[in-house]
């Protein structure tokens, strides 16, 4: 595996594997093609090249989104406390 981290690279190496070995599975059943673990890690490289900087901006909308929610109740909070 290569040692030298990519910046879209946000994965720890464990979920790496995972996925790794999850993309050998699937093209060996699903597509009937034997690919190694080079050819594994290229796809996931692509993907996570090509949809991680979405997916973290979609999680940083989804976040902001949850806190404005738990500010509004926090207002709320603070107004009943008001005498």
């Amino acid at each position: 595996m290569n040692s030298s981290k990519k910046p879209w690279d946000l994965i720890t190496k464990e979920e790496r594997q995972y996925a790794v070995d999850k993309i050998i599975t699937f093209f060996s059943e699903e597509r009937d093609e034997e690919i190694g673990v080079i050819a594994a890690e290229e796809v996931l490289d692509m993907f996570l090249e090509l949809l991680g900087p979405q997916l973290h901006n979609a999680a940083l909308t989804e976040a902001k989104d949850w806190f404005k929610e738990k500010m509004v109740n926090m207002e709320f909070d603070f107004d009943l406390l008001k005498k």
